[in-house]
């Protein structure tokens, strides 16, 4: 059985973490704590790699032979359906799995990694050096492989110079002998391609070769993160990862839709710039994916609760908009009208002034009425 570390309650929804060629559990060290908090976290190792025995596969292994693998290891735990994530040989296992046992995957995040990795030659040319002289000559590399110049995890490294040589090489056999690009079309999950700009073993194209082939894909590229992009720009692979296992990003942007309207939606869409784009995500994760969607209260309520803030910080260019987001709610100019005269009193009255002005020009211009209270 491959060796894994499990973490977070038993009872929260299974995630599956793959490493790359040449690591173990320890890649997702900085990422894994995180996640644990709302699922049931199991990395696992590559044969050979870390703890898990070296002869779980040989030479001709293909990639399929580790998704077996990983099924049976998810079989021993009784966990029937996962979310799974994995970096560059551990992506490519994942592909498998959401494109040959869809029914065991609830969704897929693919990290750094490819539907083919440059024909099968190079790695052919790796294994057969590694089994004949051993991983020194290919540790040497790591750095250069696998981070930025400057970067490293020591300990990462140690894990590449400890592997059994014969497992990587049958890991080498497995991704030289990989390509799965003409079954990408064929993925149902939820699927994300998380990309590192600085990656030169899976360059972004990579990732947007199976974006563009999976239906209803979505790709992040993070810039400064090479190929173990976990371990060299965890706070950002977090981020796109909660997105994906919350659903807090496509769920928010359609509440945000609903509330405000598409136009003004697409307005802000088209304003995104690459400057702005991780907080134009934050705010429909966060603010519209899970404030906003929290049954506990009516969205008639969240309105009035929103403009009596955004009255008592004289935020009115924002009161102009949830006006507006209001009438959607369900809210009518008489109610507005009492929000306001609500306001007066405990934002007092100069604020309440501008807000009815801002209020009697939006209803006007939604209704052509003026509220009852103006």
């Amino acid at each position: 059985m491959l060796y894994h570390r499990a973490e977070g309650p038993a009872s929260a929804p299974p995630l599956l973490l793959g490493p790359s060629l040449g690591t173990s559990t320890t890649l997702w060290d900085a990422v894994a704590p995180e996640l644990s908090i709302s699922h049931r976290v199991v990395r696992w190792d590559l044969p050979g790699h870390g703890r898990s025995p070296d002869d779980l596969i040989g030479p001709g292994a293909t990639v399929a032979d580790l998704a077996a693998l990983v099924l049976a290891l998810a079989d021993s735990l009784g966990i029937e359906r996962f979310a799974y994530a994995g970096v560059s040989l551990g992506g490519a296992v994942g592909l498998h799995l959401a494109v040959h046992h869809p029914e065991r995957v609830t969704s897929l995040a693919v990290i750094c990694s490819s539907a083919h990795f440059g024909g099968s030659k190079p790695w052919e040319e790796r294994a057969a050096l590694v089994r004949r002289e051993g991983l020194g000559p290919v540790a040497a590399t790591a750095d250069q492989r696998w981070f930025t110049p400057g970067f490293t995890v020591p300990a990462l490294v140690e894990d590449h110079r400890t592997t059994d040589p014969d497992a990587y090489a049958a890991c080498c056999d497995a991704i030289a002998a990989f390509d799965i690009r003409e079954d990408l079309p064929s993925i149902t999950v939820p699927t994300l391609l998380i990309a590192g700009r600085e990656d030169p073993a899976t360059p972004p194209a990579h990732l947007r070769e199976i974006a563009d082939a999976v239906p209803g894909s979505s790709l992040v590229e993070i810039a400064g993160a090479s190929h173990l992009a976990p371990a060299q720009c965890p706070e950002a692979v977090l981020t796109a990862l909660r997105a994906q296992l919350t659903g807090g990003a496509k769920r928010g942007m359609e509440v945000r839709r609903q509330v405000l309207g598409d136009a003004h939606v697409d307005r802000a869409q088209a304003r995104q710039s690459p400057f702005t784009a991780r907080f134009q995500d934050f705010i429909s994760r966060y603010a519209w994916g899970e404030i906003w969607t929290d049954p506990t209260l009516a969205r008639r309520e969240r309105s009035m609760i929103t403009m009596t803030a955004l009255v008592a910080h004289g935020h009115y260019d924002e009161l102009a908009m949830h006006v507006r987001a209001a009438l959607r709610n369900g809210l009518t100019p008489e109610e507005i009208g009492a929000v306001l005269l609500q306001t007066a009193v405990y934002c007092g009255v100069p604020a309440a002034n501008s807000a009815f002005a801002v209020a009697q020009r939006v209803l006007a211009e939604e209704t052509g009425d003026a509220p009852a209270g103006a």
